[in-house]
């Protein structure tokens, strides 16, 4: 699906009522989602070379992900999407030009859900395609900052319920700091490839000094983000330590009660073994008494190291 945008006013305006050549033609922003053949040669009218496939948008390398053509500016940037309550990451391609900006993506991501419902309400202020693309990625930023903001308030939940509740469910909270870790990863990847991505367009920024300022503000915002990640990854590690210890302090006092108990009854088992043998000579058999004392003796071996036990503060 194509989506196409024209400059007015300063203002964006969504082109939705032309036929696809018409609006491509007067367009200065194409958003293609999952653009289809047919999209994709009516695209290709705009490039020397083809659009770039979903293979070499996935590329790592840096000079696969930043470069300058015939064809205009690229950046393959990578995004944070949310699906199912799980953080992914998906990298959209820009293509900067003179005249327009061309963006490529597969996924469905609420950063240009949250561009288009800011543009039809006339939030979105830029006069050239540069500087969208300038307030494209201080939306990413924006997003980023409440997804940072977000991993905290789940963060804060969970160490109130290791470090508050007494009867936590450890591996429950295991299990969250977990998928805390996840996200928090995913949003510092997108953080540093945003990073990257604002240094290499600063250099092609600089016949439009007032762009490169804003791109230079919203860096030092993604500056002040990874210093935030780094804090809720240490917490997360804090936290998944002194989970797994106190988890290994209950194991703890489970062996210890089961050591404590075998040496319990480990008097009463002896004195039972010993007149459990089968000896002719046994003076206790055939005493009226003997069964009685065996029964005593047995219950006061086993009781005295109990009592020791409970006197150390071992119990």
């Amino acid at each position: 699906m194509i989506r196409t945008f024209i400059l007015e006013h300063q203002t964006i305006q969504e082109l939705a009522d032309a036929p696809l050549s018409d609006r491509l033609a007067r367009a200065t922003w194409i958003d293609a989602h999952e653009a289809d053949e047919n999209e994709r040669e009516a695209l290709n009218a705009f490039l020397a070379d083809e659009l770039p496939a979903s293979t070499d948008v996935e590329e790592i390398e840096s000079s696969a992900r930043y470069f300058a053509d015939a064809d205009g500016v690229h950046v393959h940037s990578l995004f944070l999407s949310r699906s199912e309550g799980k953080h992914s990451n998906a990298t959209v391609a820009f293509i900067l030009q003179s005249q327009r900006l061309i963006t490529l993506r597969e996924d469905d991501l609420a950063d240009f859900r949250l561009l288009r419902l800011r543009a039809r309400h006339g939030q979105i202020e830029v006069d050239s395609p540069p500087a969208l693309m300038v307030t494209v990625f201080e939306q990413k930023a924006e997003n980023l900052a409440d997804s940072v903001e977000d991993m905290h308030r789940d963060l804060e939940q969970v160490s109130q319920l290791v470090l508050e509740e007494e009867d936590a469910d450890l591996e429950d909270a295991i299990d969250r700091l977990a998928k805390v870790e996840d996200s928090v990863g995913k949003i510092r990847l997108c953080l540093m490839d945003t990073q990257r991505s604002l240094h290499f367009l600063l250099r092609h920024l600089r016949r439009h000094p007032e762009l490169q300022e804003q791109a230079r503000e919203v860096l030092q915002d993604v500056d002040a983000l990874m210093s935030h990640t780094t804090f809720l990854s240490d917490k997360v590690n804090f936290l998944m330590d002194t989970t797994q210890g106190f988890i290994n302090i209950q194991q703890n006092q489970i062996i210890k009660i089961f050591s404590i108990a075998s040496v319990v009854f480990l008097p009463p088992t002896m004195i039972a073994s010993i007149y459990g043998m089968n000896f002719d000579v046994m003076p206790e058999l055939h005493w009226p008494l003997g069964y009685p004392l065996a029964i005593g003796v047995m219950f006061l071996s086993g009781l005295s190291p109990y009592l020791y036990f409970k006197h150390r503060g071992w119990l």
